[in-house]
Parts: structure tokens; sequence; C-alpha cells
């Protein structure tokens, strides 16, 4: 591992020793930061376990660099980058930019491996500790195993075969080799499995907090990677079947009494934590405005289109106008928006059967009216893609088709009357759209709770694992309790293979998951990239379905061979 992962441990003893023997010459660094003296109270080791929380909570929130987290989104069956469209740029040429330099593979490698020294760190260290009770000492060491398998079992996803370290280090080192998948996904399974002996059931930790139940999913994932399907299928069950957790199968919360519906529920402002009545998120990750530790999350910046861009040409000036009044969002419709994301069109019209919620417009915003020319136009309060100026925009202008209009994914985005709570008021201005909401002012981060893990994809995961068992029925039955809740038509047996359980999530999880990390996990980053996204599937190649390693980490491990996937 190259020295910037691990240069700012701080394991600083061996530079402090002395080869003196004399015990009267022996140091006692009171006044210096050394694991021994400063993880020694819970409040410390408290302080240290928050760090983990932060590394999670920087990737899912982009802190870590915008570019790389959206990378986990686009060039996927999901997602292109908008932005750099034509010409193709970035990971929408893939072949030419997914290569060992690319910043992207490298920032991801260096926050996930930064995760596991910390959580090494915190393991050596709980032990020693004679100052914490043995309920304290579980619960510390619960957590950081867990951040360690999750961080390893990312990494194996992406990469494959990756190099383990399980120690406090000293200092860094420049031998590693990679450990292969299986070996790195058994290390996972053996920390996923000490750790749910050690934490606590959801229903009895703080907010936010890794709980029993978010182990046993995350070792489900890891039992499917192992192809142990039995094993699987009883880390499923055992959260499915916790009288603590449940599927959201009625409105609640906040904005119950309000149009909308349950799946609409579950993204509203302040909606997902346990405390809140919420029973299907597993693991929520705390953000919240003012909050000093707080990460504002891009996510809704990137993926709504930019709307302020869409011009018609009005029907009696013959002029360009936008089809937003004063040219600005509004709150009714969803946050604001550059059109960085842009799902692809099997995402949008390819995987949807009429009646699922998922796809209502409470959670897609499919049109919207024309407020932005002179309410005398005869355009006035037409629906743009209805009554079909959509189809008049010319090729020259494919922008507006690209990045400017489609439609709006609200999952992301807190509903009206939210807006402040979640991004301050210079948000709003105090000017009303005709047909409905507040202008907003520009602003793209949101301060709002986010899902780790549903238990709604528990059921996808215990469907996949039947599915490997060649089980088709139990998986359709699976998938069909999460596809009754949205209203959607029961899935059959025979509809059931590996594609379909991946068009699912993609219905169920979209803008949750990280999509590349699943299809890189089941080796279907190829396929489906080649067969549903217009830009980067024009270049990608077999060999994609494993990220590469990042080219630094294998020039400075000097001490050892530290081998590149194949292809790059």
């Amino acid at each position: 591992m190259k020295p910037k992962i691990f240069a700012y441990l701080l394991c600083i003893g061996a530079a402090l020793s002395s080869s003196c023997s004399k015990s009267f010459l022996d140091e006692d660094p009171l006044s210096i930061y050394t694991p021994d003296n400063s993880l020694q109270t819970a409040t410390q080791f408290q302080q240290a376990t928050n760090n983990l929380y932060n590394g999670v909570r920087n990737i899912y929130m982009g802190n870590i660099n915008l570019d790389t987290y959206f990378g986990l989104y686009y060039a996927t069956d999901f997602a292109f980058n908008g932005t750099d469209y034509d010409p193709a740029a970035k990971l929408n040429a893939y072949k030419a930019t997914m290569v060992p330099t690319y910043f992207i593979p490298g920032n991801l490698w260096t926050a996930f491996y930064k995760i596991i020294t910390n959580a090494n760190l915190v393991i050596s260290q709980v032990s020693k500790s004679t100052r914490l009770t043995d309920a304290e000492k579980n619960s510390f060491l619960g957590q950081a195993l867990f951040f360690r398998a999750y961080s390893y079992k990312t990494l194996a996803h992406l990469f494959g075969g990756v190099p383990i370290e399980l120690n406090e280090l000293s200092g860094p080192r420049y031998d590693y080799v990679r450990a292969s998948r299986d070996a790195v996904y058994q290390q996972c399974k053996k920390d996923f499995q000490q750790a749910i002996t050690l934490l606590a059931d959801i229903s009895k930790v703080p907010d936010g907090t890794v709980n029993k139940q978010i182990a046993q999913h995350m070792l489900t994932e890891v039992l499917i990677s192992l192809k142990d399907y039995d094993g699987a299928i009883a880390s499923a069950t055992e959260v499915i079947s916790f009288s603590g957790v449940s599927l959201m199968t009625s409105r609640f919360g906040r904005r119950s009494n309000l149009p909308g519906d349950v799946y609409r529920d579950l993204f509203e402002y302040n909606n997902q934590n346990y405390s809140t009545g919420n029973h299907e998120g597993l693991l929520v990750i705390q953000s919240t405005l003012n909050n000093s530790a707080s990460v504002g999350d891009q996510t809704a910046w990137a993926v709504v289109p930019g709307l302020t861009g869409v011009r018609i040409v009005e029907s009696v000036s013959k002029t360009k106008m936008s089809i937003l009044f004063n040219a600005k969002f509004v709150d009714s419709v969803s946050s604001n928006g550059i059109g960085w994301i842009r799902p692809t069109s099997h995402f949008f019209y390819e995987i949807w059967t009429p009646g699922d919620m998922r796809n209502s417009s409470h959670n897609i915003v499919r049109d919207i009216r024309i407020s932005g020319v002179p309410a005398t136009s005869p355009d006035y309060g037409k629906w743009y893609v209805k009554d079909g100026y959509k189809d008049k925009v010319a090729p020259a202008d494919f922008r507006d088709t690209i990045r400017n209009f489609y439609p709006v994914i609200r999952k992301a985005s807190p509903s009206a009357g939210d807006f402040v709570s979640v991004a301050g008021p210079a948000i709003l201005t105090n000017v009303t759209n005709p047909f409905g909401g507040l202008l907003l002012n520009g602003a793209s981060r949101l301060f709002m709770q986010k899902y780790m893990a549903r238990l709604a994809e528990t059921y996808l995961l215990r469907a996949e694992a039947h599915l490997g068992k060649g089980d088709a029925q139990k998986a359709a039955d699976d998938i069909n309790v999460v596809r009754n809740r949205a209203g959607a038509t029961p899935a059959t047996a025979a509809e059931m293979n590996i594609d379909y359980l991946l068009d699912e999530r993609l219905r169920e999880l979209y803008m949750e998951e990280f999509r590349a990390v699943t299809l890189t996990r089941l080796g279907k980053l190829y396929d489906r990239d080649k067969k549903y996204n217009p830009k980067s599937g024009l270049t990608i190649e077999p060999y994609h379905n494993l990220w590469p390693i990042p080219a630094t980490e294998i020039t400075q491990n000097t001490g050892a061979v530290l081998e590149q996937n194949q292809g790059y």
C-alpha cells in the first residue's frame, strides 16, 4: 500500500523507542498522542469510531470527490455522464478513461483503505483498554469489524482480490500482495459473523448506529459472493424474521396526510430513522443542516435535469423562452439540478409496468407545465411532453434532451415546505410559480438522511440466493414481496434470471445502490453497460468487469509485486 494511505497513522511508538535498555531512559510521551494514550476511555473510542462513520458518510455524500462519487452510479445500465456526452469524455469514453492511472479507482481505493486502517486501530486497541466495560468493548469492536468488512467487501466487488491488512501499523508497508477475491470475502464473512455476536439489535441502538441486522444483511451479500446460497438465505431470513424490522406498506411519517404514496414516504425529509417509525431502513447515514460534522448530499443536484436551460419557441413572438417561470426551479417539482447523472432510456422507459408506485408522479416527474412564457401566450400552461414541445427539439439542441429535460427523479429531493430545513432559508424565494410551489435559488447540497440499506434489498438478496440455488419460484416469491408493496404486477418463476433481478434492483433501489458495485460484484458490468448505455457502452470491454488496481499502488509497492487485473 502506498505511503499516503498509511502515513497518517497515529502509531509512532517505533520512532520513539530507544536502543538503551535502561528503564529510567524510557520515555512516557504524555504530551504526544499515540494509540496507547489516546484510546483509553469510552469517549476516546467513540471519537475514533465516529471517524469510521465519517469515512463512509464522505463516500455516500460525495465528499471524497464528485466525479468519483458519481462514477459509482453512471457508466452503467442506470446512467451515463450528462456533462461529457459529445464529445464523449471521462467514463463516457470508458476504454480510454478507465485505466490504472484514472483517479476514480484510486480515490475509492484510498478512501476504503483509510476506513480499514482506522478500523484496525480500534480493533487493536479495544482489547488493551482497562477503562472500558465489557459492553463498551463489544460495541466498539463490533462496529469496527463491521466497517472493516464493509470496506473490504466493496473493494473485492470492484477490484477482485486485494491486499488484506488486519493489523494496526506503525508505519507504511511496501510489500503487499493481493489475496484472492474469495479470500477477501472469507475475511469479510469472518468479520461480519463476529460483529453479529457483538452488536445490539436495531431497536436498541441510537439512529444511524451499526446494528446486528445491518451486519446480517451485509453478510448475506458476502455469502452470495462465496456461492454459499444456503448460508445467504439463512442470514437474510434472520433479518427478515426479526420482529423489529418490516417493510413499510402503508402511509407514514410527516407528510402521510398529503398526496403521495408509501414509496415517496420512504424518502421524505426526516422519515428515514428508526425512531420516526420507519422500520425498513437497516442503517441510515445521518446528515443535519448546521451540524459541523455533517456533509451535504449532492445527489439530487446531479441527477435532476437542468430544467432552467429548457426553452421553447414561443408561438407568437417566435423567440426562445424558458419553460420555467423566471427560469427557476420550483419546490413542488424537485431541488435544483444540472443533469450530471443522466439515467438511461432503459431505466426511464423499458423496465416499468403500469401501476408500479415507484414510477408514480410522486417519485418520477415526467412532464412539466410551461410557465415561463407570457400568460397571454397560447403556449402558457401547456405540458412540455404531452403537448408535443419536447418532440420539436432540433438535433442541434441535443443538450435539451441529454441534460436539460428528462424525467425528474425526486428520491433525493425534499418536498415543498422542507427545503429550508435541508438547505437553509437562502434556497427559497418568495415568488410563487403560477402552477404551484415556490421558486428556488441555487443550492447543490442538501442535508438529509440517507439509507445505506433497506429491508427491501434484503428480500432482493434472498431472491438472488434462491436464484443461485436454482429455485426460481422462491426467488419470485421474495421479489413479489417488494413488488406487491409497490402495486406492481407480480413476477413469475418463468421470468426469473439474473437480469430480471438486476432490473428489479433498478426499480426498487435507483439512486440508492452504488450500481457500478452491484454490476462488478455480479460480473455484469460489461454486459449491461454495452446493452443499455449509449455512451460508455460503445467502448467498454469484458475486462472492465473488474476495475484496475491503481497504478501508484503498484509502483510504490517496491517490496513485492502487486499484480494488475488482466486487460489493463
